[in-house]
C-alpha cells in the first residue's frame, strides 16, 4: 500500500508492474489536499520495488499552475504555463510524497505545440517527434540529482534564449531575452564565486527564466533552471543580489535542505549568508554589511506587521496545523543570516565560517536535515569552541518570538549618507523644505536610494507636504526600478497622499510578485479613501493573478 499527496486531481487509472491497482481518496484537508492511497495487487516483499503508474488529470484550479491566455503575455500570440510548487503544491500537479524530507530523481517527456518550448527543473535531454499528432512536439528531461517535490517545475511558452555564459542561458519571451541578457550576464562570475567559497555546482546547467509579471516571487531556485520576476530587469544591475540568492540555493537547500518547513531557516538563512558572501568577493566588506544592514531593518518592519509575540517570527516555528504559505516572511532569512553572522562573529571571521559551511554542505549534500543535526554539525566543527557556543541561548534563538537576542552591530559606512538624508527630512521644518533638491541623491546608488526610503518607512509617517516636496525634488513617480518605486508609493499612501493611490494599483495590477503586492494592498486597505477602490481592482483582477498571491491578498484584505 502507498499514500501520496494529491489536491483537486482527478485520478483515472493506477497500475503496479502493469497490474491494475485500487485506489481511494481520503478526506479533503483545507490546504494538505486529499491524500491517494495505492492498494498492491500482489504482495510486497521488504526491499523489494514497484514501478506505480497512475493516470490523472490536474484541475484548472490547481495552485501549483497559472495557465495565461495569449493576451497576458508580452508577445500576446500564444498561451503560456508555468509552474509554483514551494511549499506544498507539487501535489496539485503530480500524485507525490509533497514533503522536503523526500527526495528523487526524475525524467520527463513534455509534448506540446511546436510553436512551443518546454523547459523544466532539469537538464534538457533532447527532442522528439510527436508520433500521435504531427503538429506537436515532445521535449525530454533528466534530472539526476535527487531533489525534493518543491523543486519540480513546468513551464511552456513562446521562449527564446540568449547565452550568457559556458553552462547558462536566459529564457523570456522574446520582447524581454535582450535585456534579461544584459541584465544577467555577470552569472558566471557569480557561479565560479560562489564555487570558490562552497564547492562544486553539480546540477550540470544554470540558466534563468525571465518569467511573466504574475510569478509570485522575486526568484524560485528551481535546479538548473532558476524562475526570476520581470521586475529584476532595472536595467541598472541593482538587484544582482537577487541572482546570487538563488545561485547560492543550489548548495543551500537545493543540495542540503530543510526536512520540514519548521526548518526552512536552514535553507533561506545559510542562503542569505551565502549571498552576501558573494557580494563581499565580487565587490567588498563594504557591501556585505550594508546589505546586513538592510536585512535587519526588514527584519524589524517584519516584527512589527506580524506582531512580537507572535509564534511565526520563532527561527523554527510550529506548524503543524497551519498553511506554510502563511507563515512565509522574512525571519527565516533574515533572523537566520542574523545567527549566522552572531557565530561567525564569536568564532573568528567569515572566513573561519566558510570553512565550517562548506563542511556544512559536504556533510549533509543530498539529504534533508533538521536544526538540531545542524546544531550537532556546528558543535562538531567547532569542538574546541564549546564554551562559546554554550554560552549562545540557543532555546530564544530557535523557539522564541520577536527580536533575536542578540543586536548586530555592522559598519554603517554605506548607510551614513541615507541616515543623515533621512534625518533632514524627519527634522525639517515647512521653511526648510527649500533646502532639498535633486544634488540629494547625486551620489547615491540604487540601494542606498532604496535604503534611504525603507529608513522613512521606519519613521511615523511623514507630513503630507513633504512627500509632495520629494516628490518634486525627486521625482520617484517617474523612476523604474522596482524596489525604490515600491517603497516610495508605501511612503506616499502612509502620508494619505491621494495621488499615489491609482499609482499604488497600477503597481499592484501590473506585477505580482508578493513582496510589492501584499504591502501595497495592505497599505492602501489601510488607506480608508482608498478601500473599496483597492477591493474592487483586487476583485476584478483575481482571475489573472497567481493562485498563491490571489489567496495570500485575500486574507490581506480581510476578504476570507
Amino acid at each position: 500500500m502507498e499514500t501520496l499527496d494529491t489536491r483537486d486531481l482527478k485520478i483515472i487509472k493506477a497500475t503496479s508492474n502493469g497490474l491494475e491497482a485500487e485506489f481511494s481518496l481520503g478526506d479533503e484537508h483545507s490546504f494538505k489536499g486529499t491524500p491517494l492511497t495505492i492498494s498492491f495487487p500482489f504482495e510486497m516483499l521488504r526491499g523489494q520495488q514497484a514501478v506505480v503508474e497512475i493516470s490523472y488529470e490536474t484541475s484548472p484550479e490547481a495552485s501549483a499552475l497559472q495557465w495565461l491566455t495569449a493576451e497576458q503575455t508580452a508577445g500576446r500570440k500564444h498561451p503560456y504555463l508555468f509552474s509554483q510548487c514551494q511549499a506544498i503544491h507539487c501535489r496539485s500537479m503530480v500524485p507525490c510524497q509533497d514533503t522536503p524530507s523526500v527526495k528523487s530523481t526524475y525524467n520527463a517527456r513534455v509534448s506540446v505545440p511546436k510553436e512551443l518550448v518546454v523547459l523544466m527543473s532539469a537538464n534538457r535531454d533532447g527532442e522528439l517527434p510527436d508520433n500521435h499528432d504531427e503538429s506537436r512536439k515532445i521535449y525530454c528531461f533528466r534530472q539526476t540529482v535527487p531533489i525534493p517535490s518543491y523543486l519540480i517545475a513546468l513551464v511552456v511558452g513562446c521562449l527564446e534564449s540568449r547565452v550568457i555564459g559556458p553552462r547558462s542561458r536566459v529564457w523570456s519571451e522574446k520582447e524581454m531575452v535582450d535585456a534579461a541578457a544584459r541584465e544577467f550576464e555577470e552569472t558566471e562570475t557569480m557561479l565560479k564565486t560562489a564555487e570558490n567559497l562552497i564547492g562544486a555546482y553539480v546540477w550540470g546547467q544554470y540558466d534563468l527564466l525571465v518569467l511573466p509579471p504574475s510569478f509570485p516571487y522575486g526568484g524560485m531556485e528551481n535546479p538548473c533552471l532558476t524562475f526570476v520576476t520581470p521586475t529584476l530587469l532595472a536595467g541598472d544591475k541593482s538587484l544582482s543580489n537577487v541572482i546570487a540568492h538563488e545561485i547560492s540555493h543550489s548548495w543551500t537547500g537545493n543540495l542540503v535542505t530543510n526536512k520540514t518547513w519548521e526548518h526552512f531557516w536552514l535553507n533561506e538563512g545559510h542562503t542569505v549568508y551565502l549571498e552576501r558572501m558573494i557580494g563581499r568577493c565580487m565587490f567588498d566588506e563594504e557591501l556585505r554589511q550594508f546589505e546586513a544592514n538592510s536585512g535587519w531593518k526588514s527584519l524589524l518592519e517584519a516584527m512589527e506587521t506580524l506582531g512580537p509575540t507572535n509564534p511565526l517570527t520563532n527561527l523554527v516555528p510550529e506548524l503543524s496545523d497551519t498553511d506554510p504559505d502563511d507563515a512565509f516572511s522574512s525571519v527565516p532569512y533574515e533572523k537566520g543570516f542574523a545567527l549566522l553572522y552572531h557565530l561567525e562573529q564569536l568564532l573568528g571571521g567569515p572566513e573561519i565560517f566558510m570553512g565550517f559551511l562548506k563542511v556544512y554542505i559536504q556533510t549533509y549534500a543530498y539529504s534533508s536535515i533538521t536544526t538540531e543535526e545542524w546544531k550537532k554539525c556546528l558543535y562538531s566543527y567547532f569542538c574546541n569552541e564549546t564554551e562559546v557556543l554554550d554560552q549562545i541561548d540557543w532555546n530564544a534563538w530557535f523557539h522564541s518570538p520577536g527580536i533575536p537576542p542578540f543586536t548586530p552591530h555592522y559598519n554603517t559606512s554605506l548607510t551614513d549618507g541615507c541616515i543623515s538624508l533621512r534625518k533632514k527630512w524627519t527634522t525639517a521644518s515647512d521653511s526648510e523644505l527649500s533646502c532639498f533638491s535633486e544634488e540629494d541623491l547625486k551620489n547615491m546608488s540604487s540601494q542606498q536610494k532604496i535604503e534611504f526610503l525603507a529608513l522613512l518607512l521606519l519613521e511615523p509617517p511623514l507630513r503630507l507636504n513633504k512627500v509632495e516636496k520629494m516628490q518634486e525634488v525627486y521625482n520617484f513617480n517617474g523612476i523604474k526600478n522596482a524596489e525604490i518605486k515600491f517603497r516610495w508609493l508605501r511612503l506616499c499612501l502612509r502620508s494619505r497622499w491621494e495621488k499615489a493611490i491609482p499609482l499604488a494599483l497600477q503597481m499592484v495590477t501590473v506585477q505580482g510578485r508578493m513582496k510589492f503586492t501584499r504591502p501595497l494592498y495592505r497599505d492602501l486597505y489601510n488607506f480608508e479613501k482608498a478601500r473599496q477602490q483597492t477591493i474592487d481592482t483586487f476583485m476584478k483582477n483575481k482571475p489573472s493573478m497567481h493562485p498563491i498571491t490571489a489567496a495570500l491578498v485575500a486574507k490581506d484584505l480581510h476578504l476570507v
